[in-house]
């Protein structure tokens, strides 16, 4: 009886040890992987491993490197391996809805990255490697949905970025030298628990007239359009100048300006 005790004993401590590790994931081959490549409308060839429920980076998928993009979004994945470094002609990376805490200083080698979308993981603010700066080409940069406090002041290094996500974080601030980007057309700063106004009013007012703002060249306007901003800009010029500076708080609802307010949606960043 002793005997029989100790050996069933022994069988549930082990079934236990396998329940504690948790879901192994599915194991993805080079043959899935290349059953997963799929032809995008302007004929880029993306490999799209999403919402397979993938824990580990899967190594095969080195053998597919010369793919120009790469979705492993909506997976279990905590770590990205350094080898990402291989994907030399990746353009389009989606990493968003796992469980990655910190992202690889190799990620800096991807030259000819354009949108890089880590939404929705477990990134901190010491965990953005420096690299990211060297992403040059790079025009679109989601990082919501963390858990970051604090932006590189590095990433204004990176001028041609169009939109920049970091709503649903833990902000106070927001660099002059991110606000301020050239080319940046939308800033999503939302539900960052940013100073309340008093002597930081304007600078908050700042962030969202950004985030709700396109700005738009007067040279990629049609004729008619352009001729109407000029008409609204000389009318709010003419009524500025006959108010009294102490009740100078017109509102104008049918002012025409080529503006749009940034969508939450995250389908929107993908």
């Amino acid at each position: 009886m002793l005997v029989k005790n100790s050996i069933s004993l022994g069988v549930i401590r082990k079934m236990a040890k396998g329940k504690a590790k948790g879901p192994k994931g599915k194991k993805i081959t080079l043959k899935v992987a290349k059953n997963s490549i799929k032809i995008t409308f302007d004929g880029r060839r993306r490999l799209d491993l999403s919402k397979m429920g993938i824990t580990t980076f899967p190594k095969c998928i080195l053998k597919l490197a010369d793919v120009d993009e790469l979705d492993l979004s909506r997976n279990m994945l905590k770590k990205i391996p350094d080898s990402i470094e291989k994907f030399q002609n990746l353009r389009w990376l989606d990493l968003h809805s796992n469980q990655i805490e910190k992202l690889p200083e190799t990620i800096g080698m991807l030259q000819n990255l354009s949108y890089l979308n880590v939404c929705n993981n477990k990134l901190t603010s010491k965990n953005l490697p420096v690299e990211l700066s060297q992403l040059k080409n790079l025009r679109s940069l989601n990082l919501g949905l963390n858990q970051i406090d604090n932006i590189p002041t590095t990433l204004g290094a990176l001028k041609e970025l169009h939109e920049v996500g970091l709503f649903d974080n833990y902000l106070t601030a927001i660099p002059n030298s991110v606000a301020k980007l050239p080319k940046l057309k939308k800033l999503n700063v939302k539900r960052n628990p940013f100073p309340t106004p008093t002597d930081e009013e304007l600078f908050v007012d700042t962030i969202k007239r950004i985030e709700s703002l396109y700005l738009v060249d007067e040279k990629d306007l049609c004729h008619p359009c352009l001729k109407k901003c000029q008409d609204e800009r000389d009318k709010l010029n003419k009524l500025k100048s006959r108010v009294p500076s102490s009740l100078r708080k017109p509102n104008f609802s049918s002012l025409m300006t080529p503006n749009s307010t940034a969508k939450e949606n995250q389908a929107e960043w993908r």
